[in-house]
């Protein structure tokens, strides 16, 4: 399999995350919806009545889509900011990653954090999906570090640790999944140990997921040991198929390594499907993109999306667009939405134009 660099998604800390703080208990009586995660109060966010139109127009040509944007993509603004913003501009919920800048899973007092964002969520009327990309939040001079995959076994329960964490953190949201990734086969590793780590070590998690009832949602990612379609699979039938364990589908990895065009892949994946990232991409380059920037023709793909069923939140992933990442959040909105609505006339979703086919 060729294999292409990654690069990634986007902390540090020195906690164990293997001892959770969330209580388990559910959210708190709700607070103040006119107080923010401080306490502080605010002004209630408004939707932006530029967005309205596009989203209403989708609705009515028969678009069932939600769409949301990373907060790994808005890391320069405080998470408050970063959730009125995106209830202003009109999106519908946010894939919120774990990290220092945000609800940092290390911290202390994780539990009453959570508290407080989920009642921010409720009073903005915000879904969401806790995402687990954080760059350095575990390991702050080793990317992604530590794995699944590591050597040591005990790097390998931090990770764990992590992602039990944050199954229990999105049950205290009323997170519609968790997502996350396997890692790169360390220097040294064949890849049939590596598949056996990433199969044990998803154990524990899998049994935190179905105790929580939230979907663990791996995803496929360029330059890991699970970079494909296939290789999830491959995952799903080593582990017996067990019921939490469900799929990442990230739009421009499809363009970017899988041999089908996007939306053959969306129907392809589309029992397994917990959660969906969307960006452009040009073919065998990993590198997020703003719409419009890269190959991807995007209403064949979402009206194969809305033609699934999928229920959960279709995420925008722009993680290396922080700097702008206002900017993007609002050109992003109502480029989807008139995708998603210029997509109800083509009639079979199944006929995929010749736009949308990799080269």
């Amino acid at each position: 399999m060729t294999r292409t660099p990654d690069q990634g998604a986007s902390g540090d800390g020195t906690a164990d995350p293997a001892r959770p703080e969330t209580s388990g208990e559910g959210r708190a009586p709700a607070q103040d919806p006119s107080r923010d995660l401080t306490g502080a109060p605010v002004r209630p966010a408004r939707r932006n009545p530029d967005a309205d139109p596009d989203r209403e127009q989708s609705r009515s040509a028969g678009a069932s889509l939600r769409f949301g944007y990373g907060t790994n993509g808005l890391a320069d603004l405080r998470l408050d900011d970063a959730l009125a913003l995106l209830a202003d501009l009109g999106y519908d919920g946010v894939g919120l990653t774990l990290d220092h800048m945000h609800l940092d899973p290390l911290a202390p007092d994780l539990a009453a954090r959570t508290r407080r964002v989920a009642h921010r969520l409720d009073a903005l009327g915000l879904g969401v999906t806790v995402e687990t990309g954080a760059r350095y939040v575990l390991d702050p001079r080793r990317k992604h570090g530590p794995s699944l995959l590591d050597a040591d076994p005990d790097d390998r329960a931090r990770r764990a640790g992590l992602l039990v964490q944050a199954v229990r953190v999105a049950a205290d949201l009323g997170a519609h999944a968790v997502h996350c990734f396997s890692g790169v086969v360390p220097d040294g590793t064949d890849e049939d140990t590596a598949w056996k780590r990433l199969a044990e070590t998803l154990t524990p998690v899998l049994d935190a997921a179905t105790a929580a009832g939230i979907p663990l949602a791996v995803e496929p990612e360029p330059g890991h040991l699970l970079a494909t379609l296939a290789d999830f699979h491959h995952l799903r039938r080593t582990l017996g198929d067990p019921e939490p364990l469900g799929l990442t589908l990230d739009i421009g990895h499809c363009q970017c390594l899988e041999p089908l065009p996007p939306a053959d892949c969306v129907r392809d994946a589309a029992p397994w499907l917990r959660h969906v990232q969307i960006e452009d991409m040009r073919r065998g380059v990993h590198e997020h993109l703003p719409f419009g920037d890269g190959e991807i023709d995007f209403p064949p793909v979402l009206a194969a999306l809305a033609a699934t069923g999928y229920q959960g939140l279709t995420v925008v992933e722009l993680p290396r667009h922080s700097h702008a990442g206002p900017h993007f959040a609002a050109r992003s909105l109502p480029f989807l939405r008139r995708a998603a609505a210029s997509a109800a006339p083509h009639g079979d979703p199944s006929v995929t134009p010749e736009g949308s086919r990799t080269p």
